[in-house]
């Protein structure tokens, strides 16, 4: 398994889609962080924070997380490679879970840059140190179990299609709603009385309730049932095949 994984990282990373993702979530954060001005401008707002980057990130996430995920299964079944890799000698979760593995390591290379911003923004604190760094490293940990889910998401997608363009439609769409479609739902008149259910099955609830700098045991639930959820049905899907 192992191996698969280093086969998929290497991949990514021997390919510009890999840089480009990489690229692109730095610099759209970057700018909107410190170049454009407005209420996510770190300097024009005179508050040592950096809270713009954990709700620009979520969005950027959203189209960027299915554009790596959406060759992983779609590309593999369009050429036919896909047949060869199940009869290696591992199961089918297995394959699934080196692939997830494969695509997370490339959301966390893109996060851990913007260690710097949360660097320059503690030493421009006053007095230096003034950020809350509890609220900061629970966001850094709700932003990391969120991409987990896109991730498992966006290989779910391309495990049902071979075709990569609707992969990345289906996991942007799936992705969006588990993000902020359960409170749009939640709002109507006919769940009045299950509102509160209804929003905690969505994944912004628990992302903002991580982004407190409180982590809550059910929060982390939360996200690794998503997780499992998600590749137990990328599993089935991949199963599928063989019947």
């Amino acid at each position: 398994m192992l191996t698969l994984i280093n086969k998929e990282i290497r991949s990514f990373l021997g390919s510009l889609i890999g840089y480009i993702v990489i690229i692109v979530f730095l610099t759209t954060i970057g700018l909107m962080l410190w170049i454009f001005p407005g209420g996510t401008n770190v300097l024009d707002n005179g508050y040592a924070n950096i809270d713009a980057l954990f709700y620009i990130a979520p969005w950027v996430y959203l189209f960027l997380v299915p554009a790596i995920t959406m060759r992983l299964f779609a590309e593999e079944s369009r050429t036919g490679t896909i047949e060869l890799l199940l009869t290696k000698p591992l199961t089918d979760f297995q394959i699934v879970f080196a692939k997830y593995i494969a695509g997370f390591s490339l959301v966390l290379f893109s996060l851990l840059p913007t260690l710097i911003y949360f660097y320059s923004v503690y030493n421009l604190g006053s007095p230096v140190g003034n950020i809350d760094v509890g609220g900061t490293m629970g966001s850094y940990f709700g932003l990391l179990f969120l991409g987990g889910v896109f991730v498992a998401i966006g290989i779910f997608a391309s495990a049902i299609t071979n075709n990569q363009i609707i992969s990345f439609i289906v996991a942007v769409f799936l992705s969006f709603f588990c993000y902020v479609g359960f409170e749009s739902i939640s709002s109507l008149a006919y769940f009045g009385g299950i509102d509160d259910i209804i929003v905690k099955l969505g994944i912004n609830e628990h992302y903002v309730s991580m982004s407190r700098g409180v982590i809550d045991t059910r929060d982390v639930i939360y996200f690794l049932s998503t997780i499992s959820l998600f590749l137990i049905l990328t599993k089935t899907a991949l199963s599928s095949r063989k019947w």
